[in-house]
Parts: C-alpha cells; structure tokens; sequence
C-alpha cells in the first residue's frame, strides 16, 4: 500500500508552495497590510474551526465587518484564488496517487482497469461470454451547458498551466537550474491568476457554451478515448492470453449544447446547425493533424519491403482523380505518404465539393486499408499503433464528433399538434381531449401516410418554430450523418401522448415514413424525460401504454427495439427531497426494465445527473453501481454538467482516471451477472421494503416544510443569495422556465446553487434523516438491517456517503449567519431552527449506520480536503451575507459592491468545489 502520511506530506508541500506565491503577490499588490490583514483573518477562521470561543469570533466578525474598498475587494480574491490553487494542488496529487500505484508494484488499484480484468478472470467463464459482454458494453456521457461553471475558462487554462509546472516538479531528474526556471514560471502563472479579471462581463451565448465544450474534445478526449479502449485491450490480452480480444467502442460522447432548447429560447435550428458545423470543423481539423503526422511516420519505400501490388494499384487509379498534378506526392517509391496526400485531399474538401468524402466510413477504410498493407510487413504480433489509434477515433467521432441531443418540453408539441390537427380539421381542439382520445387520433394518423401539414404560413409562429426544428434535424442527417442527431428528449413527459406527438412531427418532417406498403423507417429515437415523482410512478404505466401500440412497436422495431428513457435527478429532489428521490428513480427503473422485457425490449437509461449532490452527484463509477444492476447490460447514459467538465476533464490524466474507473465499473459488474444469471445481486426483498417505508417518511417532512410552510419561500428568498445569482452571467439560459418568479418554474441548478452558496445545502440532505431515524426507532433489528444495507447494497452505501459528503460541506454555524438577511426574524429562527435540528438528526442516522466517528471517517483523504478548505470558505461567507445586506438596503448599488457580492459567490463555489 502507498504511505499515506508522505503523500499527503507532499499534498501539503504543493499548498504551502503556492500559498507562499499569493502571500508574495498579496505584498505587492496591496502591501503589506493586505498580506497581514489577510494572515489575521485566517489565522482567527482556523482558531474558531479548531476550538470554537466567543470572544475570537466577535473579534473575526468585527475585523471583517470595518473592511472597506479597494482592501475588501482584494480580501475576497485573496480567498477565492486561494481555493483555486488548493484545487489545482489536489487534482496533481491525484494524478500523483496514480502515477505511484503504476510505479509500486503492489497490487493493481481499485477501479483500474486491469483490477476489473483480474476479477473478470476469477469469475472462470468462457472467452465467449466475457466477449459478448464486452460486445454489448455501452457507455454515453453527454456535455451539457447547465450553467453551474463559475470559472471563466481563462482561469481554467490558467490552472491547467500551473498544474503541468507542478508535475515537472515531482520529477526527481530536474536539474537545479532547471527547477529554478519552473519556480519563476509557477510565480508568473498565479500572478497572472491574480491579475486576471474572473468575473465574466456578459451573460455567454449559446455558441459561446458550444466553443467551452468543444474545448474538451480538442484538449483531452480526442486522445484518451482511444487509449482507455487499447488499455482495456492489452489487460485482457496480458491475463487472458487465450484469445484474440477485441474491445468495442462502448464508450461516446454526446452533447445537449446547441440543441437542449427546453426553457432557452436562444437555442434555434440556426444555432444548431452552426453547433453541428463547428463540431465537424474540430473533428476535421484533429484528423488532419494525426495524418499529416502518420505521413512523416510512414516513410517506408517500395525499394525496401515488398508493398502489395494491389494497395500500388489503387493509388494509382485514384491519385489523378483527386489530386492535381502538384498535390500529388512527389517520390514515387513512398507509397503510402502518396495514399495520405489523397486521404488529405479527400479530408480537406468535406462539406465542400464532391471530390470530399461523403461519410466517415469512406475516410475509416482507406485508413483500414493502409494499416492492413503496412502490418504484413511488420513482425504479426507488433501492431502499428498509431494507425490504429486514429482509426478508433474516427469510428468514436466520426464527422459528426458528439452526438447531439435535441430536447424540448413536451407542452411545445402539444400546442404545435394541436393547431396542425385543427388546421385539417381531423380535430377542433386536441389540447382539451382526454388522454383516451389524443392516443385514439394519433395512432390514426400515424398509420396514414398522407402528410399532414399546410403551407408553413398558415401556422402561428410557435408552431413554425417546432417544425422548423425538425426540419432542420433532417437536413442535419443528409449533411452531417444519422450519428449527428439520434434522440429527440421530451422534457416534462406526463403521458403516452407526449411521445406520440413527437413521433406525428417527425414523420412530417420525412425522418419517420411510412410507406403505402407498410414498411416504416425511423432515424429518430424518441425518449421520456421523467423528472418529478408523479412522473416517475407514472413512468411504467406510460412506456406500457407505448409498447401496446403497433404503430409504436412499429416505429421501436426499426429501431432494434431500443428505447431511451432519460431519468431527471434534478426536479426530483427539488420536488420530494434527494433521498426520496432516488429511490424513487431506483423503483422506476427496476419497474420499466421488467416490464419492457415481457415486451422483448432493451432499455437504456439516460442519467440526468447534476454535478451537486443535490442533484444527483458523485463520481461516475459510484452512479454507475447504484443503479439497479440488471438494467447495466443495456447501457448507461449519464449527463456531465457544468463544473463536473473541468474537474473531471481539463487535465489528461485526471481524464482517464475518471473513464477508467466508469469502464471498469461498468465492465466488472456486467460479467458479474452473466456469471449469475438470473439472481438478485446485491440487494434482498426486505431491503427493498425499508427504503419504502424510510422514503415515505422522509417525502411527508421534505413536503411539510417545502410546501407545507406558507414562509418557506420567503425564507429560501431572502436567507440565500438566490437573487443575486442571475448576475453572475454562467449560462445562457434564464433561472427560471417562462421567466416566471414561481417555484414550480425555478430550475433545479439556482435552487441548488442559492442553498450551496448559504452553506445550508438542504437538497442534497434535507429530510433523510427523519426517515432513517423514524426506522431506526420502529425496530430494535432495524438499525442493523441499514448497516447489512449500507455495507452490502452498492446503492444504499453509495446513497449513505453522498449524505456524509453534503453534511460535511453544509455548515449549520455559518448557515446561521443567513438570518440576518431574512427581514422577520422571527420566520428566520422557526425554519432554521427546523433545517438546523434535522440535520443534526441525520448526521447521527448516518454515522449509527456507517458505523464512523465522524462523517466521512472511511475516506480521510476527502475528510482532510474538506477540513483544509472550511476555515477559508467562512471569510466568504461572512463577507457575502454583510455586502448582500449592503446591497438589499441600497436603492442604487454601486457596480464595485454588485461586483464584491459575485466575487464571493466565486469564492464559495470555488472553495466547495460545488455550484448546482
């Protein structure tokens, strides 16, 4: 095993190093009463947290409360960058961790991938099977522009940088002098953090959420994509020698930005269409670098190794066809770099004339062709690596780089439906029909395939607005491919008719036809969103509906009866509370998997995870286990959100780990169950019947205090910086759907995101702890039933240390300094006095059912990361809650106050590493 105690002393030395630098540029800036003024308030923070005293903290609120500008504005970045740089110091010890674990041959480490093929190995079942596991792999995570990034991605390249200096340290062959030249390189690289404006100034457009994203694919994906596959590969190869494996590509990436249109009306077919090409253009321009690269690898000549006379005679024929007498490749004997001047020929001309290719799979086989060609004069078991590397990339990415979704809320297409019914006079007011009846009229129209629509002007503009959408999604498959555009994501989903809808403009768009024969196509898959409780009970009765139709069986049937449901994580917990909540998608899933089996159909769940705890939270590999474990052989889909992007894949190496760990996870617990088939892993009856009944409970104290109380809004209102969130200027989508100031409109990210910020954090916790505790009473057998559960059940454990995690980072002490900007301090004292002994009242449920001391006992290194950042994130906090007061009270701010506010809400994000 690693010794902790010098890795974490390492951690420390990283610290310390770049504290040093902010105190050093702390006294430059502002002198060094700054630097001392900063130093006081830390020192007192750090007292308080380790041994609470009155006298300190009236000291500590004192000190802050007679900071004035410019010194305040400079104490809050002072701060903020602080935590910027204990992030970056954590992510290098990660990438340290695991550079240890592949040094010290000792053990694989847990959730590589060589440790999931080990324990494949054990299970003893035939290549076959381990095979067809492999086969049917599927993993889809899909970037989405949820605006919960508090961090410009200036400041995010910024880090990168100071993380690359960082490693190079760790080196022990750096020589002093060139030690020296990264100590002066890590100094100007946080002065630049310092001088660098953090805030942004206006609001990103959506193809400005486009460009971050793409960012990703350009820095890390493209590469470690492929080598997480070669990875998986060369483990089955080194333990189970037997066979000539190969890896499939299981896992993609999608992307909601540009085409999630729910609630953003600045995303339209136009904007989509540009996401498209703009994604088109960076694919291209990656395949073009890897070529001309293979060009300078692939020097071989015809006067050194016999090249087979046929690949001689294709290029040939093809080299006067796309290449003008200079393109072509001017030494004759070099064969393949005068195949590559065509392939870059045909590249460079996509999207532009015919002379282009037409289709990813033309480029994939004249790459397959020369790696086929050069590897019979190669030894049979050395591979040319390179070329394969890049042929995988181009079966990932194809032309098209991430599939993307298109989403949009079900009363859209209702509205549209309605008025294109009436309009043909097939019904006089669709909207107002029973639920019978729309299913009655829709399954007949469907099964007609006369089209419905009018001329475009004969529509409101709403309506033209829906069929230009889909419009466009058909010209997308002639342009860019069928892989462009696959699912169509209905948000709000309430009943079988929503995707019925869907499927009636698809087919007046021509991407589902039915022919006068009877034979259907259909390139769209069509996919539920199921987000509040209601829907997710609702759930299996309306897939049943669905799956009894012919004209949908039909429709699923030249779709290898696939269908998608998209579960949300976030609406869910704001409506019933996070434990509830997940049970709930728990149950719905289990329910839909076994009844769409009666109906021979494969299920893939698509995870609307947010990247807070109280929206679904945690790293990929724990998501992926909590879920019921029967459903993972058809596929996991799981939305990366906002922060999650750059924590998880700014840096290479970070990004593989975190691809590793899911594909391992994923890859383990699927052979898993083909070496059981048929049993019930992990989790018994009985199990099953407790967290009903704890759900029940912890559902009726959320709802009385969330919807129960006539002052909790208020309280929620003023007790957060909710308000002044919208100013921020992190996404391009509105806080709240139709503009609307009701909380059944406010998204799930502000809701999150206001509770994070006042350290109060209720959606990731908030009610557990009744339902765990009201069971742990009912029973003497009860408590060590949870603990069975929490050490047995992937998803109970993983639900139990997700509420460790949120209580750790909640903090009922700062919490309370909210309460100063709630007007009636009486509402102020009731509810929080209400948050306040629930939560104790969790805490003490989960550490009887985990069995630790503390919260988090078990993962000391997250415990310890936690502990380093709390006495820092006060400061903040108390600074938020004195300047939003200042703000509230003044009738025309000033925009250095306005930006001493954002600053520390900065902060606060920053220092939790949580936003929404």
């Amino acid at each position: 095993m690693i010794d902790t105690i010098d890795n974490n002393a390492l951690l420390r030395n990283d610290v310390k190093k770049l504290g040093n630098i902010l105190g050093e540029i702390l006294v430059h800036h502002g002198g060094i009463e700054l630097f001392n003024k900063v130093e006081s308030i830390r020192e007192m923070t750090k007292s308080i947290r380790k041994e609470y005293n009155e006298e300190t903290y009236k000291r500590l609120k004192e000190e802050i409360n007679l900071l004035k500008p410019p010194t305040r504005q400079q104490v809050i970045r002072a701060f903020s960058i602080y935590f910027h740089l204990i992030n970056i110091a954590e992510q290098n010890h990660r990438i340290r961790r695991r550079r240890q674990y592949l040094l010290q041959d000792q053990g694989s480490q847990s959730f590589s991938l060589e440790n999931a093929v080990s324990k494949v190995k054990d299970y003893d079942l035939s290549n076959e099977i381990i095979q067809q596991v492999l086969n049917e792999l599927s993993i889809e995570l899909i970037i989405t522009a949820h605006p919960t990034e508090a961090t410009k991605r200036t400041v995010l390249e910024i880090q990168k940088r100071i993380s690359t200096i960082l490693q190079k340290f760790d080196n022990p062959m750096t020589t002093r002098k060139e030690r020296k030249f990264l100590e002066e390189s890590l100094f100007n690289e946080v002065t630049a953090l310092w001088q660098t404006d953090e805030l942004r100034h206006r609001k990103p457009e959506v193809l400005d959420e486009v460009r971050n994203g793409l960012y990703y694919f350009d820095q890390t994906l493209f590469d470690t994509l492929p080598s997480i596959h070669q990875e998986l590969e060369l483990q089955l190869q080194e333990h189970l020698p037997d066979n000539n494996w190969e890896v499939p590509n299981f896992i993609h990436f999608g992307s909601w930005i540009g085409g999630d249109r729910d609630g953003n009306p600045n995303v339209t077919p136009e904007i989509t269409w540009k996401t498209l090409q703009m994604q088109r253009e960076l694919v291209l321009k990656k395949y073009d670098e890897a070529i001309v690269d293979l060009m300078k690898r692939f020097s071989h000549s015809t006067y050194r190794i016999t090249i087979s006379e046929q690949f001689i005679e294709t290029v040939q024929r093809e080299e006067p066809v796309y290449l003008e007498e200079e393109e072509k490749w001017p030494i004759e004997s070099e064969i393949y770099r005068r195949k590559f001047a065509i392939v870059l020929k045909r590249l460079r001309e996509v999207g532009k004339s015919e002379l282009g290719y037409q289709h990813a799979e033309e480029l994939l086989n004249d790459l397959i062709q020369i790696k086929e060609c050069s590897e019979k004069h190669q030894p049979a078991q050395k591979k040319m690596k390179e070329i394969r590397t890049l042929i995988r990339q181009v079966q990932l990415f194809g032309f098209h780089l991430a599939t993307l979704d298109i989403r949009n809320h079900s009363g859209e297409h209702e509205s549209a439906v309605n008025e294109i019914l009436h309009a043909v006079n097939v019904t006089k007011n669709y909207s107002e029909l029973t639920e019978e009846e729309k299913l009655n009229i829709l399954g007949k129209v469907l099964s007609d395939p006369r089209p419905l629509l009018l001329f475009e002007e004969a529509y409101t503009i709403e309506t033209q607005k829906v069929l230009k959408v889909f419009r466009m999604i058909k010209n997308a498959h002639a342009e860019f491919g069928k892989r462009s555009i696959e699912v169509y994501l209905i948000s709000m989903t309430q009943s079988a008719s929503d995707l019925l809808e869907v499927l009636l403009l698809a087919k007046e768009a021509g991407i589902y036809r039915l022919h006068s024969n009877g034979k259907v196509e259909s390139d769209l898959h069509v996919a539920p969103l199921l987000e509040t409780i209601d829907d997710l009970i609702a759930g299996p009765n309306i897939m049943r509906t669905l799956f009894e139709m012919d004209v949908y069986r039909n429709h699923l049937s030249v779709r290898d009866n696939h269908q998608e449901i998209m579960l949300g994580y976030s609406d869910g917990s704001k409506d019933g509370g996070t434990l509830t909540a997940n049970w709930k998608l728990f149950k719905a899933q289990q329910e839909i998997h076994n009844m769409a089996r009666e109906y021979n159909i494969r299920l893939k769940f698509f995870h609307g995870r947010g990247g807070s705890l109280g929206r679904g939270g945690g790293s990929l590999n724990t998501s992926i286990l909590s879920q019921p474990v029967e459903t993972l052989g058809d596929g996991v889909k799981i939305t990366e959100q906002g922060e999650v992007l750059s924590s998880r894949y700014l840096l290479e190496d970070i990004a593989y780990r975190n691809l590793e760990q899911a594909a391992s996870a994923l890859f383990e617990a699927c052979v898993r169950v083909s070496a059981a088939p048929g049993q019930d892993h992990f989790r018994k009856k009985e199990w099953e019947t407790a967290m009903e009944n704890i759900s029940t409970e912890s559902l009726k104290k959320y709802q009385s205090l969330v919807f129960g109380d006539k002052d909790f809004l208020t309280y929620f209102n003023q007790a957060t910086p909710l308000k002044e969130l919208g100013a921020l200027n992190i996404g391009s989508r509105p806080m709240s759907r139709k503009n609307s100031q009701r909380f059944e409109d406010l998204r799930a990210i502000p809701w999150v995101f206001a509770w994070t910020q006042s350290r109060q954090m209720i959606p990731a916790w908030y009610a557990a702890g009744t339902g765990l505790q009201l069971f742990i009473e009912q029973d003497p057998g009860n408590l060590k039933m949870l603990q069975s559960m929490y050490k047995e059940w992937p998803f109970f454990h993983s639900t139990v240390n997700n509420l460790q995690m949120a209580l750790m980072k909640a903090d009922m002490k700062t919490a309370k300094e909210y309460l100063n900007l709630v007007e009636d301090q009486t509402i102020a004292d009731r509810i929080y006095k209400d948050i306040s002994d629930e939560y104790y009242r969790t805490r003490a449920a989960l550490l009887q059912i985990s069995g630790n001391e503390e919260l988090l006992a078990h993962t000391p290194n997250i415990r310890e990361s936690v502990h380093r950042r709390n006495p820092y994130v006060d400061p903040l906090n108390f600074l938020q809650v004195d300047l939003i007061h200042q703000l509230r009270e003044t009738e025309n701010p000033s925009e250095e106050l306005v930006t001493e506010v954002l600053l520390t809400i900065n902060g606060v994000a920053a220092g939790l590493v949580n936003t929404g």
